[in-house]
């Protein structure tokens, strides 16, 4: 009986040891997190490829919208193929990480 005893406490130890774990983990594996991490590396690795404070520099007034949408069109089709896919990765993120930040809001909030 005894043996009984300490196995099955062995064995409610070691679950609860993993759901601790996986109680822990949640925050970091949830989607929200996946997708701000999605986010944050695409914005770092386009930092790398491409010198943004000179597209800035050269992008003409915002106040022209025909003008600016032509200027980031022509950026985007003349660049390389990595920057292009991390453009898409970046766009995607950030509609991923804005429906989940969405989803997050409780519904009452969004009637008023």
């Amino acid at each position: 009986m005894e043996k009984n005893n300490r196995m099955r406490t062995h064995i409610q130890n070691t679950v609860m040891r993993r759901v601790r774990i996986m109680h822990a983990l949640r925050p970091i594996a949830s989607s929200t997190m996946l997708a701000t991490l999605l986010v944050i590396g695409s914005l770092y690795l386009i930092g790398r490829k491409v010198w943004v404070a000179k597209v800035f520099a050269n992008m003409p007034n915002p106040a022209h919208v025909a003008s600016t949408v032509r200027f980031f069109e022509a950026a985007f089709f003349n660049t390389s193929s990595i920057v292009q896919a991390l453009c898409i990765v970046l766009a995607f993120g950030f509609v991923w990480l804005v429906r989940e930040l969405l989803r997050s809001v409780p519904k009452r909030m969004l009637a008023y």
